[in-house]
């Protein structure tokens, strides 16, 4: 208690600083004033009136008529002269008289606050410490006077009564004789020091010495406070500061056991009444705001009691409802009005519903806080700027009923249709009136569906099975308030509001047809508000009328989740075997489904007609999985993309979403295969068995490849997407080719690997070399298509180098080539690979031919060698003892591969061949001179170095020739 007198003490030393800083002010104002005056009077001088000629008059009327006007006297702090204006008769003329002209004093500017040593100690401070002395030495005389024993504790009282009347009595002589004391001060500081002393005088009378009753030594403080509060009018401010500090400590100074609780609240809202009342015919806001300050404290406490009987609560409520909605409407205070009215009614509301949950929710609880609604409403209705308060007298009364446990169900019932009543039949007949603000609208909405789900949540869960039905008859009338206001406000240019109670309605109806719907028929029930507001705003184009139906398509889809059948829905999705039909599924995915269709159809905003028609065609979808069988699903989706294109070919994102089903459906296989190549490369044969099924190629591969041809061929939109979808077909279709390619060889064994693995690869590699041929043909319907016949190309060379070439080369691989000696499988893998390199050099342009040519050379090289082992070392060549002949024939071949490469470079006129033929030369005689000569003996080694030296002057000799022949610029231009 004493901490809340403190805060009280403390927002009184702040408006005693305000008040010293506006007497400041108006001192500056006064001075002012001042010079004001006296510069007007300066500008009625002779010369003026000399020179003013009067204006023609009737002799008649100018002999017999005077015209006075009344006497104004402008006062400032001291008496002025009084200027007056009277009509005289016509002058006479007179000489004139040049008179000097005097310089006008310069104004003083208005003084502004300094500190001045005289102004503060001389003037302002003594007057105050006059009256704050006379208090003290009132207190010291009573002291004295206890500690001499001279006086009683009922003569105490008495000399306190008489002291305090007596300087009250000094206040009105001091008022009465204004003339002589001019310093209003005097008789304040009087008055401010009888009025404290009165109020000792009762409080000793009352709690110290016992010498009254509580009862009546609150009576006289209360009276005290009256008197305050009266005299504020006449003595001013410290009045008024008393009466506010201690007509809300008077309970406190005298409080007892038994608190009469009507009699309090009737009080204290007479003193923040009258403190109010008074604050707003003085002029002073800050009175009237701390009144209101104070009054909801001591509603706090008087709430603290606990337990409130009939007439406690009906006394609190209607103190409550004084505080929260009708002082703060008569306050009159512009600079904080908003603000402090939401404050008083939200803490009002509070404190109400706290009295609320206190009385057991009874009727007569219940019906003081819609009492204070309906005096908010009433005042609403009349003043728009106290809507606010009322929003929240509406959001607590929520609140409270949701706080309602046990509620009967009529009484609930009851108590909801008052608060819509209340908080959202106002609002709407507003709107209705066309008085409302965008506050209204907000207030009635939110009312709506804030009592459908407090009601949902309050009822349901009891019984729910029994008052859903009725629950969902209050949800469709809740929803006519919101559905009310979107037709009145239809006409308006106003999309934004018409979005929010749209949007209201069609949540509380969605809301409504749950409650008597089974759960699984959510998407049926969303995709039925959503043809409503669509069917509505299809000739309506504005960003928050789009957003609500994109809204509401969402809620549609997401409604999927209502049901646990979602969960065996999702598995059919992907699932092959153990699949369930439901026909229910197909209805719930269709309905989700067909809100984005509908957003794809009425936007023409790209991105948003994207978003729609890929959202559509997945659910479309999924709503397909539910009755078909797994096996067809791949082929469905790629159906649908093929579909697409051929009728929709502008809807890209629709295609894009179709083919990439199906291309969810061809990752698992396509994972095997993946799988099986890499680990290839480390060296190992890929069987069979390691490669997906044929069924898995057939069902899921072959539709991903078609989903994504079909989106290639689109042409009709300007994006990346065709060509990626054509790379991707490509690469579906190739892992599709291969795996069954492999079934023709069906190689599960090493042997079988090493017998026909290397005829498997030249006529897989051949195979890629002919689609290349073909694809780079002008074939009917396809033209020519140089970029896929250039890739199938380097994948036939990147094969054979990769598998042929460094994994499994029959020289040091066991693969069997054939017991011919170069009719044989390795003669038909080199010429394929030679093939491959020679149509790239020829389809990749000038900046090709020199790897090209090198990489021809390496692989016809590597030829003849393989061959030539061949001969000797028979079908499989690996392990096979490489013999001296073999070795001399080597060289021999070496050299001449050179002359060959010469001579192909002579003919052709390019320069690469004869340097490769250099390298070549270069090659045998580096073995000759290094392996031969160690490695051979006898006539061998004889043979090998006469061919070599014979070899080398040869060509020489036909190099230097060469030269001399082709001409210069020919030789170069063919590198």
């Amino acid at each position: 208690m004493w901490f809340f007198i403190l805060i009280l003490l403390g927002i009184t030393a702040y408006l005693w600083q305000r008040l010293d800083r506006a007497e400041r002010r108006l001192d500056a104002l006064d001075t002012a004033q001042n010079w004001t005056l006296q510069y007007l009077q300066r500008l009625e001088t002779p010369e003026t009136a000399h020179n003013a000629e009067p204006e023609p008059i009737a002799e008649d009327k100018a002999q017999d008529e005077t015209v006075e006007a009344p006497a104004v006297a402008l006062r400032a702090s001291e008496a002025d002269d009084a200027v007056t204006l009277v009509s005289a008769d016509p002058p006479q003329e007179q000489p004139t008289e040049v008179e000097p002209q005097l310089e006008p004093e310069p104004e003083p500017e208005p003084r502004g606050w300094n500190f001045d040593l005289e102004d503060i100690f001389g003037r302002r401070l003594p007057i105050w410490a006059g009256g704050v002395t006379l208090a003290v030495a009132g207190v010291f005389l009573v002291r004295y006077s206890i500690e001499r024993g001279l006086v009683t504790p009922l003569l105490r009282v008495i000399m306190a009564f008489a002291f305090g009347f007596s300087l009250l009595a000094g206040a009105e002589l001091a008022y009465r004789q204004e003339a002589r004391v001019a310093d209003p001060r005097v008789r304040q500081a009087l008055a401010g020091a009888g009025l404290a002393t009165l109020y000792a005088a009762f409080y000793l009378a009352g709690t110290q010495y016992g010498l009254i009753g509580q009862s009546l030594a609150f009576l006289g403080l209360a009276g005290v406070t009256a008197a305050a509060i009266a005299l504020s009018f006449r003595f001013g401010l410290p009045s008024a500061v008393l009466g506010l500090v201690g007509g809300f400590a008077a309970p406190a100074l005298v409080g007892g056991e038994e608190a009469n609780l009507p009699l309090l609240a009737l009080y204290l809202g007479l003193v923040t009444a009258g403190l109010a009342f008074s604050g707003r015919r003085q002029q002073r806001p800050w009175m009237g705001i701390a009144a209101l300050i104070g009054g909801l404290g001591w509603g706090t406490l008087l709430l603290l009691a606990g337990d409130p009987g009939f007439a406690e609560m009906l006394a609190l409520g209607l103190y409550f409802i004084v505080l929260g909605a009708v002082l703060p409407a008569m306050l009159g205070q512009q600079e904080f009005e908003r603000p402090v009215r939401l404050a008083a009614a939200l803490v009002s509301s509070v404190q109400l519903a706290l009295l609320v949950d206190q009385g057991g929710y009874t009727a007569m609880a219940w019906g003081l806080y819609l009492i204070l609604g309906a005096t908010l409403a009433w005042f609403a209705w009349r003043r728009p700027e106290l809507r606010e308060a009322n929003a929240a007298a509406a959001i607590v009364g929520i609140l409270l009923l949701a706080q309602w446990d046990g509620a009967a169900p009529l009484g609930f019932a009851a108590v909801a249709a008052a608060l819509a009543g209340l908080f959202a039949a106002v609002p709407l007949a507003l709107i209705w009136r066309r008085e409302d603000r965008a506050f209204d609208l907000w207030q009635l909405c939110g009312t709506a569906v804030g009592l459908a789900v407090v009601s949902y949540a309050t009822l349901a869960k009891s019984d729910g099975d029994m008052f859903e039905p009725v629950l969902a008859l209050a949800t469709f009338a809740l929803a006519a308030f919101p559905a009310l206001a979107a037709w009145r406000i239809w006409s308006r240019d106003e999309p934004r509001q018409l979005a929010i109670a749209l949007g209201s309605t069609a949540a509380l109806v969605f809301a409504a047809l749950l409650m008597i719907t089974p759960a699984w028929s959510a998407p049926l029930a969303a995709a039925a508000v959503f043809g409503g507001l669509f069917a509505l705003l299809r000739q309506r184009s504005s960003p928050e009328l789009a957003a609500l139906l994109w809204f509401a398509a969402v809620i549609t889809g997401l409604s999927l989740f209502s049901s646990l059948t979602l969960v065996q829905e999702a598995e059919n999705l992907a699932q092959i075997d153990d699949r369930t039909t439901s026909v229910k599924g197909l209805l719930r995915w269709t309905a989700a489904a067909l809100p984005f269709v509908a957003m794809a159809w009425r936007n023409s905003s790209d991105p948003q007609r994207r978003v729609a028609e890929g959202l559509g065609t997945a659910l479309i979808y999924g709503a397909l999985a539910q009755v078909l069988p797994g096996a067809v699903l791949a082929w469905t989706a790629a159906t649908l993309a093929i579909g697409l294109v051929i009728t929709q070919p502008a809807r890209i994102a629709a295609q894009m979403v179709a083919a990439a089903i199906t291309c969810l459906w061809a990752l698992p296989p396509t994972v095997i295969w993946l799988t099986a190549a890499i680990l290839s490369l480390a060296g190992g044969p890929v069987f069979i068995g390691e490669l997906p099924l044929m069924r898995s190629v057939l069902l899921h591969i072959l539709p991903a490849g078609a989903a994504l041809l079909a989106v290639a061929t689109v042409r009709s939109v300007k994006t990346d997407v065709p060509m990626v979808a054509g790379a991707l077909a490509g690469l579906v279709t190739l892992i599709a080719a291969h795996v069954a390619f492999k079934q023709l060889f069906a190689i599960e064994t090493f042997t079988r690997f090493i017998t026909q693995g290397l005829l498997e690869r030249t006529l897989w590699e051949a195979l890629l070399m002919a689609a290349a041929w073909a694809a780079n043909r002008d074939l009917p319907r396809l033209g020519k298509q140089r970029t896929e016949a250039i890739g199938l190309a380097t994948a036939a060379l990147a094969h054979f180098t990769l598998y042929s070439g460094l994994l499994h080369n029959p020289l040091w691989a066991e693969q069997a080539v054939g017991p011919v000696p170069v009719a044989n499988l390795a003669a038909a893998a080199y010429g394929v690979a030679i093939a491959a390199a020679l149509l790239l050099r020829n389809w990749l342009g000038k900046h090709a031919r020199l790897p090209a040519d090198a990489a021809v050379m390496v692989l016809v090289s590597l030829l003849a060698i393989t061959l030539l082992r061949q001969a000797f070392a028979g079908s499989v060549m690996a392990g096979v003892p490489l013999g001296q002949t073999e070795d001399l024939l080597r060289s021999l071949t070496g050299i001449l591969l050179a002359l060959g490469f010469l001579f192909v470079g002579s003919r052709l006129a390019r320069r690469s061949w004869r340097v490769g033929s250099l390298v070549v030369m270069l090659i045998a005689v580096v073995k000759v001179f290094i392996f031969d000569a160690a490695g051979l003996e006898g006539l061998l080694r004889v043979v090998s170095f006469m061919a070599l030296g014979f070899s080398l002057i040869g060509i020489g000799w036909l190099y230097s020739r060469q030269l001399r022949a082709l001409p210069r610029e020919a030789d170069t231009s063919n590198n």
